[in-house]
């Protein structure tokens, strides 16, 4: 049953199309042409114009849906530009609703660090420590700008505790009871985020978020995180990074049931690529071998720097 590729289609158990792909985006204020991301080749923070064309181009190669990330001229210490409805993330959700309509789905990521002068994601007491409850009401605010702006989902990225909870609650309170989350439910405090802070520019001005974000030996409390998010009013849950916690999506799939999704974060993205360049792999093998690893863990959903040209393999 291994002999030709008809054959081995005939019993292969896992799917990979693009229509399991999400694309991650960058939006920036203030530029007028799009920056390339120099440890994501391939990717740029955009213009609300650049965006707008790169949205189209991965849509019509298969991609239904887009994770909007923010990047705002002015940051401060509570992050205020997330939450302003005429900021550059609201600007370009309404934008991405407009030109895609309700064929894509827009899911706006719901976090501060991009935002505030310091690079953490929540507020800070006098101590310098993250603010949980504090944090929360920003979150709230934040969660119903999206919304007003057209997000069909929206995606907390902070790990703070409760931030499902107070920002379903924050929805429905606010008539927007149809509007989806996506919950970064597991997010381990990685090493695998450097290009990705180099892109939205929220590298921390000081500490790391290890004190928020998860320990990566922890497996048990990531199924307990998980499960906290289901049990809070979560539509999608979410392991960040996948690659190096593809026990952990499995584990939890097996576990809950649930619509799952996993993040390919900015170091994999970065480290195919830069093999890639360096003719030590076939940079196509590769990334549809790994995508489907993550597929193949249990993941329903795979948010990935690579869905543009995935897709287009997929298709070819």
């Amino acid at each position: 049953m291994r002999r030709t590729s008809a054959l081995r289609a005939l019993i292969r158990e896992t799917e990979l199309a693009p229509r399991h792909l999400v694309a991650p985006l960058f939006v920036k204020e203030g530029v007028s042409e799009p920056i390339p991301i120099a440890s994501m080749p391939g990717q740029s923070q955009h213009t609300l114009e650049s965006l707008r064309k790169e949205a189209v181009e991965i849509a019509s190669k298969g991609v239904i849906a887009f994770m909007l990330f923010g990047v705002p001229e002015r940051k401060d210490a509570e992050g205020s530009e997330a939450w302003n409805p005429d900021g550059i993330a609201q600007k370009a959700i309404r934008i991405l609703r407009d030109e895609l309509g309700d064929d894509h789905v827009v899911i706006a990521d719901l976090c501060l660090d991009e935002y505030t002068d310091h690079g953490h994601c929540g507020l800070l007491d006098e101590e310098g420590h993250v603010d949980n409850d504090a944090t929360l009401e920003r979150y709230r605010r934040i969660a119903l700008a999206q919304a007003a702006a057209g997000a069909q989902m929206v995606g907390p990225s902070g790990m703070m505790d409760g931030q499902v909870e107070a920002i379903r609650d924050a929805l429905d309170q606010g008539g927007f009871e149809r509007v989806g989350i996506m919950a970064y439910a597991a997010k381990f405090a990685s090493s695998f985020y450097g290009p990705f802070r180099e892109a939205a520019e929220c590298a921390p001005r000081f500490g790391d978020r290890t004190g928020y974000q998860m320990d990566p030996p922890n497996a048990d409390e990531a199924i307990r995180e998980i499960e906290a998010d289901i049990e809070q009013g979560a539509d999608v849950v979410m392991v960040k990074p996948a690659l190096p916690y593809l026990d952990v999506i499995r584990r939890a799939k097996d576990r809950t049931r649930f619509p799952m999704a996993a993040y390919n974060v900015s170091g994999e993205y970065a480290m195919l690529k830069a093999a890639a360049r360096n003719g030590w792999l076939d940079e196509r093998k590769a990334v549809l071998e790994v995508l489907t690893s993550i597929r193949r863990a249990g993941a329903d959903l795979v948010l990935t720097y690579h869905a543009k040209d995935a897709a287009d393999w997929l298709s070819s």
